[in-house]
């Protein structure tokens, strides 16, 4: 059974990169096809396999702009030739599922999400985050590309949501029902802590909708410590934002982000996020999560158990959740308990699964038209 993998572009190692990562592991013979790719920052397992880039990766500064040639990207994807797999699996958050397969072929898309740039985050990012030029053809742009992602959602035999969320996104924007898979999480990378932690934690890139104003200005309401780790387009208006209480680290390396998240508090959320493979980490170190409940942690994070959720993305409803959370009594077993639910074996093991079954269904299709 020859198998391919598919992902939108491989720029930096976030949560859809770490999924790509276990595929590779569970198919260790399949070439990855990529949008665009810059392998210098990529894990040593996936630097050294097998990648097939499209033409934008010869573009002018193609792993920077790539966001900028999505429309290029969504045609890109489907000049390759699959028609020697039997099995498809695309990793996409934007145009890796409108890959072509033949029709014995079976393809499962692993959708991180509905492109949210192009659906419910449009007015958002068009007010917002364009500007100029770009602003003036971002409409037709996007009704181009919202024409293409509902279209390119019918290619796959079969979708699997990383949240009951996004599973909900799918049904709205794609009128398809999704298999829920969480991604895996690498839980032993963290050791269980019961000594009390040093400081609340943001960990992240830094970007508007992700909220972070709100964990800043609620530590410099409550004068209480608050590390943020990470880097992006939002670190310079939070770090103008940020009182005497709040340290920024900007982007760290493997050790100190674990050393971070076993020496915390607790961590503090405030976005809306597809998944969240952080608040698992976080968990599996025996920290609570302090959250929007919105998302992801719906389905990562046990109310008052494994973490706080608040109902408001508002200054006062992140102060009393930290105000509430440090008045509780958490055990961390438990809370270490709850992020077991998300190993990677488990993860391999559903896709598997699935891909066993899409494979037997299109065999007896086939025998049996």
């Amino acid at each position: 059974m020859r198998v391919a993998l598919v992902h939108d572009w491989l720029i930096n190692m976030g949560g859809a990169e770490r999924v790509l990562e276990e595929l590779a592991r569970l198919y260790p013979e399949a070439p990855i096809y990529v949008g665009v790719v810059q392998r210098d920052n990529l894990s040593p397992l996936l630097r050294q396999r097998t990648m097939i880039p499209s033409f934008v990766q010869h573009w002018p500064r193609a792993t920077r702009w790539y966001n900028r040639y999505l429309p290029l990207l969504a045609y890109a994807v489907e000049q390759w030739d699959l028609s020697s797999f039997d099995v498809v699996i695309s990793s996409s958050a934007a145009v890796a599922k409108g890959v072509l397969t033949r029709a014995e072929a079976f393809h499962l898309a692993y959708v991180h999400t509905p492109m949210r740039y192009a659906w419910d985050l449009y007015p958002a990012y068009r007010d917002q985050e364009a500007h100029g030029v770009t602003r003036r053809i971002m409409g037709p742009v996007f009704h181009f590309l919202r024409l293409w992602d509902r279209l390119s959602a019918d290619r796959a035999d079969q979708l699997v949501a990383n949240s009951t969320t996004v599973a909900a996104r799918i049904r709205k924007h794609y009128r398809r029902d999704a298999v829920v898979v969480p991604p895996p999480v690498d839980v032993d990378g963290f050791r269980v802590q019961y000594a009390p932690g040093r400081h609340y934690l943001v960990l992240s890139r830094l970007v508007r909708y992700k909220r972070f104003d709100l964990a800043v200005a609620a530590a410099n309401r409550l004068q209480v410590p608050l590390v943020v780790a990470g880097d992006g387009p939002e670190r310079k208006a939070l770090e103008r934002l940020a009182g005497p209480t709040v340290q920024f680290l900007g982007r760290v390396d493997e050790a100190t982000r674990v050393r971070l998240i076993e020496e915390a508090v607790a961590l503090i959320f405030p976005g809306e996020e597809d998944f969240g493979i952080v608040p698992v980490e976080v968990q599996a170190a025996g920290r609570p999560v302090i959250a929007y409940e919105r998302g992801g942690v719906r389905d990562t994070v046990v109310d008052q158990e494994t973490g706080l959720l608040f109902s408001e993305q508002s200054v006062d409803a992140v102060v009393d959740a930290i105000v509430r959370s440090r008045a509780m009594v958490w055990d961390p077993d438990r809370i270490r308990q709850n992020s077991e639910r998300f190993r990677p074996e488990f993860f391999a093991q559903a896709i598997s699964r699935l891909v066993e079954q899409g494979v037997a269904t299109r065999r007896d299709g086939l025998a049996n038209p």
